[in-house]
């Protein structure tokens, strides 16, 4: 079999960013490039009932080689990749039997990954470090997940001794954008449970997440020669400052942590006579969650009404809180955590602080609980991935097949 890391580096030479302005589905046609050489590997593993289908979503089948009724568990990961930085041309550079001492990124930024910024290096000393080149994000949210499934599905293919129930497998795009699973179908994907391979560090299980919502401002100004502008003009760029810093500051995302939610600002732009300012609204609690929306309609309300209804608020949910729906279903929770142990593993079981597909499916009556792909620090150059822990996900992924046997 092809190694963990092999496929990995792999994947991530395809630069599958997702777009956030874009009305497609899925939002770039990159991501089908991906899709559609996973498709292939489906195929060569002899899955032949796999396909891909127009809106970007792939799904694949493994069935029971046992008798009886054991339900079908899906595992899910996107195959997108975060707009905010790069994944086009990375450069991936390994570091076997880390040391725990700086890693050396790039030479000519002087850019250095380093366990005083980032401790929980010091917990891989002794791993193979998987970072970028300090010019691009790696990719590990979410290749390393579609790794190790990949792997998992290709272990399945090659052990007919292993003994198993049906298992399903989707991988989806635009998943960073809050779209991932827009148009997936849940009774075609066939499975009664099913866990996305999402999360961060080794041994994190997550069945919570925030509620989420997002909010576009637009601010029409007044723009007037400044020499001449006593009175009459309207500066939508002072606007959108007064609107920011009307908000609590102790409610940023760098000022929060565990249930904690926030209000983050993802981008400002504009001029004198019109600006538009982006936000992303989260928390964990619902009743919290609400009076979030509440504070910024008020704020934009009271703007308007001191410079003349000048400010449009544009605001929608993206997702909820699938703890609720988890709930009566915790033996998913349960089986997740005993396969991690049983890796040798010790369980993490905290709240997501950002989202999952699952969080959308577990809405749609498919309870979707989130386990760790290996990374840290998603979304940016100083990504890193160590390369054991992305193949422990893939044991786990196999453990909790057989937990569903038992």
């Amino acid at each position: 079999m092809e190694k963990i890391l092999d496929k990995f580096l792999r994947y991530i030479s395809f630069d599958t960013a997702s777009d956030p302005e874009s009305e497609t589905q899925p939002s770039t046609a990159k991501q089908f490039a991906l899709m559609e050489v996973l498709l292939a590997e489906f195929h060569n593993m002899g899955i032949n009932d796999a396909h891909l289908d127009s809106y970007g979503y792939l799904m694949a089948s493994v069935p029971s080689n046992m008798d009886g009724d054991i339900p079908a568990i899906g595992f899910i990961a996107h195959v997108d990749t975060s707009p905010d930085a790069s994944g086009k041309d990375i450069r991936p550079q390994i570091f076997p039997d880390y040391d725990g001492n700086p890693i050396l990124l790039n030479k000519e930024k002087e850019l250095y990954l380093t366990p005083e910024e980032f401790p929980e290096l010091l917990s891989y000393k002794g791993k193979t470090i998987i970072t970028t080149d300090g010019t691009t994000l790696l990719g590990a949210d979410d290749k390393a997940g579609v790794a190790a499934i990949m792997s998992a599905a290709e272990y399945l293919m090659e052990h007919p001794e292993f003994r198993h129930g049906p298992v399903k497998i989707a991988f989806t795009p635009d998943e960073e954008i809050g779209r991932g699973v827009a148009k997936f179908d849940v009774e075609k994907f066939g499975a009664q449970y099913a866990y996305t391979i999402d999360g961060g560090q080794i041994g994190e299980m997550e069945y919570e997440n925030f509620n989420a919502a997002m909010a576009r401002i637009r601010i029409q100004g007044r723009n007037i020669h400044p020499g001449y502008a006593k009175n009459k003009m309207i500066n939508a760029l002072i606007i959108a400052t007064e609107l920011n810093n009307m908000l609590p500051v102790e409610q940023r995302p760098e000022f929060t942590e565990n249930y904690e939610g926030f209000f983050h600002i993802t981008s400002i732009r504009g001029t004198v006579e019109e600006a538009e300012m982006n936000y992303i609204i989260r928390d964990h609690d619902v009743a919290k969650f609400e009076q979030k929306k509440k504070l910024l309609h008020d704020i934009t309300g009271f703007l308007n009404g001191k410079y003349g209804n000048c400010v449009a608020l544009e605001m929608k949910d993206q997702y909820y809180n699938m703890r609720t729906q988890i709930e009566p279903h915790m033996h998913v929770v349960e089986k997740a955590v005993e396969a991690i142990r049983e890796a040798g593993i010790t369980p993490i079981v905290h709240p997501i602080r950002g989202g999952t597909d699952g969080a959308q499916l577990s809405y749609r009556n498919l309870p979707c609980p989130n386990i760790f792909a290996g990374g840290h620090n998603f979304h940016g150059k100083m990504e890193y991935l160590p390369l054991e822990s992305m193949e422990k996900a893939s044991e786990v992924i196999l453990r909790i097949i057989t937990r569903y046997t038992r």
